[in-house]
């Protein structure tokens, strides 16, 4: 399965999927997380005990680690890296399929294209790396070697 996708001037990064179950693990523990707290006050309450502050603590702290695990979970199903060439300025947006993060703009002028090595050597997998001399870019996806140099080779014809 080819990672990248280059149409006209947008670049496309694919994540590879994990493994359905722990996909499905991941989600649940999220969907748990969101749902506990409201659950355990209820019953807290409904046997005669009384609201305070802690019940609020517990829905935040829950509700942040909820959140956590549901950007995770989403970014191991949807994940995919956006970026836009345009004539002056390059555009980048992390993509995890029910909401957008991470937007970043450079300048194009003077762009470098390189790699950064991610994981296990014996994985022979890398990141892609867009710089100028003020800012860069850094991808997350991990992507074969060989592809990568494939993708570095045609991004330097645009």
């Amino acid at each position: 399965m080819q990672q990248f996708n280059l149409n006209n001037n947008t670049l496309t990064l694919k994540v590879q999927k994990s493994p359905l179950f722990v996909r499905s693990v991941m989600f649940l523990f999220s969907f748990l997380f969101f749902i506990a707290p409201v659950v355990g006050m209820g019953f807290a309450i409904s046997f005669g005990g009384k609201f305070h502050i802690g019940y609020i603590f517990m829905m935040i702290l829950f509700g942040l680690l909820g959140f956590y695990l549901l950007r995770i979970s989403l970014w191991n199903t949807y994940g995919e890296e956006v970026i836009i060439f345009n004539k002056s300025t390059i555009n980048y947006e992390a993509n995890y399929g029910w909401f957008k993060d991470g937007k970043k703009l450079i300048n194009s002028d003077n762009v470098k294209y390189s790699s950064r090595a991610i994981g296990y050597e014996e994985d022979e997998k890398s990141a892609l790396i867009i710089e100028n001399s003020d800012n860069k870019i850094e991808s997350v996806v991990k992507i074969h070697n060989d592809e990568l140099n494939e993708l570095i080779q045609l991004l330097q014809l645009i």
